[in-house]
């Protein structure tokens, strides 16, 4: 391949952590490069036909990188992986490697266009003009570092179901809400109060500029590690939407129902197809059933209501 049309993003981390940074990055693509030293063993290996620089390794820390194709958008994937370390409280290291940082903040622009999703609503760049047709629904957006454009499938499929779920007048709750795109649409569709939250300060910042952007009153967002911080004042919740990742939902699934209406119905997706039988089971164990199963790509979205 021609090194200039791959991005490699590469995260360093604990040597501990590695399996769950490697199931995060492995969300991206699963044509993966990890780096672990931690089970040479120069016992049984002859260390002259082992690279000094291996054998001088710290073992105590992994690597893992991802190498994204410039078709597609860098700057969401990068978001993505912060969003989900941030949820599964995983220090590391990203980097870009031979990449000029400035120069990629703004070129991978280029690859992020309008796009349809089901029947009405219409993802639109902050930057790029669209002329709407009949019963379109325009959002504008502009992700910045947060995860949200709208592109990728597990966003996709929510905003799907949320054309389906979303009651009018009625409460939404989005949590790990990246750059507050689902609570957006959620409102832009008629919903009433809508609340979103994110664990990490950069995606807060990114979706309350996209909200007062959007001229939407209906919609806050605020800092929170996963429902701890959730505002209940007003009562619970018609929807909650997490699109997050498969442990985080796993851990999410005892406590959602209690900020739900018993008639709620939450919107589960960032799961891969081969743990959407292990989310299921513990959501099934908290209560929950499966309404709709809806897959893309190797992407699972859930939408599922108390039993």
């Amino acid at each position: 391949m021609n090194i200039k049309d791959w991005t490699q993003i590469k995260l360093t981390v604990s040597q501990s952590d590695l399996y769950t940074a490697t199931a995060i990055m492995g969300m991206i693509d699963l044509n993966l490069q990890i780096e672990d030293y931690s089970d040479i063993d120069l016992k049984t290996c002859y260390g002259d036909l082992i690279d000094e620089s291996i054998l001088n390794a710290d073992k105590t820390v992994a690597a893992v990188s991802v190498y994204i194709p410039a078709e597609r958008s860098a700057a969401e994937a990068l978001a993505f992986i912060k969003d989900r370390l941030a949820e599964a409280k995983i220090e590391g290291k990203l980097e870009l490697v031979g990449v000029n940082e400035e120069d990629w903040a703004n070129t991978w622009k280029a690859y992020y266009k309008t796009t349809r999703i089901g029947k009405n609503m219409v993802i639109v760049p902050a930057w790029e003009t669209y002329e709407p047709k009949p019963d379109d629904i325009v959002i504008s957006m502009d992700p910045g570092m947060a995860f949200g454009t709208g592109t990728h499938e597990t966003t996709k499929l929510v905003i799907e179901l949320l054309e389906k779920y979303v009651v009018a007048g009625e409460r939404m709750l989005d949590v790990g809400c990246g750059s507050g795109i689902l609570a957006i649409c959620a409102a832009k569709l008629g919903a009433g109060e809508c609340k979103a939250y994110d664990i990490d300060p950069v995606a807060v910042r990114v979706a309350r500029e996209n909200i007062e952007n959007s001229g939407l009153t209906s919609v806050t967002c605020d800092q929170s590690d996963l429902l701890r911080q959730v505002d209940l004042d007003g009562g619970k919740y018609k929807l909650v939407t997490a699109n997050i990742v498969a442990d985080i939902i796993i851990r999410l699934a005892p406590d959602v129902g209690a900020y739900m209406t018993d008639d709620a119905v939450l919107l589960a997706s960032g799961i891969i197809v081969e743990r959407a039988d292990e989310v299921i089971s513990a959501l099934d164990d908290c209560g929950f059933r499966v309404i709709e199963n809806r897959t893309e790509n190797g992407w699972c979205a859930l939408a599922l209501m108390k039993k």
